[in-house]
């Protein structure tokens, strides 16, 4: 294993999320591994750059052309061509770590394993939620409906010359088989566990939000819900949606609070202070936050939605909610109130998903697969 030559591939560095953290464990199994991506925005990496920096990245032709590079999203019909310029000859084994800019779509040489780590099928070609509502203007869904249509068909045929699938969870190993025809492996993705529980039960103060302010996350029904029931809350994260969040609270509503991105120290510390996590994401695959929160003792109110019923027990480590309703979530932070939730259960949960067992599970699964 370990004389073997290892390529990682990734969509795009432009955010530190769950795949970005899936990345980094990859490149924690194989740290000599270089790095091959369509583009890296270092300042919307935040405090995490100085660690990806240090790597061996490989850009494509995408990076050198700005323009290209900010409309990524809308010249999406590119991304075949990206993945097309990439040269893997004299690798073993290349684990592309693919989402919605499909760096799935590599070639490789005969001789040379592709393994996909599939974070979700692009969630816009399929009918889930996105980060944007782009089918409320008329001309985006005419030109989505024509680019969409061959990047489906794209997506398809790339995902028939993979070798092996790997996926974050059942419920994308569902839409794997669903959409692809494939089978796959459920390898969970890592997750930083906490050291120690920071903070007594009598500390925790305020309910928390961790997640990029997007609209598929549906932070709003969280402000709204705490605003409703006067409970303080923090929201950690930024994105595209923030403008829109903080339009939401008033001056008067000084217990709803925008922390921005916090470095991995400060989110320890607002953790020990958290009552719960709110996680009303839709359609969400996995959800690494949620067992993060687990991992400190602090639990869970998630939506019934995607990949969260697989981290969390409903009445044990946190509270299940059905309805993308703020009288839904109302009801679940009032059944958390009453519920008795034990820390050391939430602890346990988590220890499930804890990134030594992710390196261990992958190292063995390619040991067993490669050619």
């Amino acid at each position: 294993m370990s004389n073997l030559k290892v390529a990682l591939v990734h969509d795009y560095l432009k955010e530190y999320g769950g795949a970005e953290r899936v990345l980094e464990a990859l490149h924690d199994v194989y740290p000599q591994a270089p790095v091959y991506t369509s583009f890296v925005d270092w300042g919307g990496l935040g405090p995490h750059a100085e660690r990806l920096k240090k790597w061996n990245i490989k850009t494509s032709w995408m990076n050198d052309i700005y323009p290209v590079k900010k409309l990524h999203s809308p010249l999406r019909f590119l991304a075949p061509w990206v993945w097309k310029s990439f040269d893997f000859k004299g690798f073993d084994v290349v684990i592309s770590s693919s989402g919605w800019f499909m760096c799935k779509g590599i070639t490789v040489p005969k001789i040379t394993t592709h393994i996909c780590y599939l974070h979700h099928p692009p969630r816009h070609l399929y009918g889930y939620a996105t980060a944007v509502e782009w089918k409320k203007y008329a001309i985006v869904r005419a030109y989505a409906a024509v680019v969409n249509h061959f990047l489906r068909i794209y997506d398809y045929e790339s995902s028939q010359k993979v070798n092996y699938f790997i996926v974050n969870s059942k419920e994308t190993q569902r839409r794997c088989e669903k959409f692809y025809r494939r089978e796959s492996t459920v390898i969970y993705p890592p997750v930083v566990l906490a050291e120690s529980v920071k903070g007594k039960a009598g500390s925790r103060e305020y309910y928390l939000c961790v997640a990029r302010l997007a609209r598929a996350k549906h932070i709003d029904l969280a402000i709204k819900a705490c605003v409703k029931l006067n409970k303080p809350l923090k929201i950690v994260g930024k994105g595209r949606d923030e403008g829109f969040l903080k339009s939401l609270v008033t001056s008067q509503m000084s217990h709803i609070e925008f922390l921005g991105e916090v470095s991995d120290e400060e989110l320890e510390k607002v953790y020990s202070g958290a009552k719960a996590l709110i996680f009303p994401s839709q359609d969400e695959e996995f959800g690494i936050v949620s067992v993060e929160a687990q991992s400190r003792g602090v639990p869970v109110i998630g939506l019934r939605s995607g990949g969260i019923p697989e981290t969390l027990i409903d009445g044990k480590t946190g509270i299940l909610f059905d309805d993308l309703t703020v009288e839904s979530l109302v009801s679940a932070i009032n059944k958390l109130e009453r519920t008795k939730i034990n820390p050391q259960d939430c602890i346990r949960n988590a220890k499930k998903f804890s990134k030594e067992r992710f390196e261990n599970e992958i190292k063995d699964f390619i040991s067993k697969h490669k050619k």
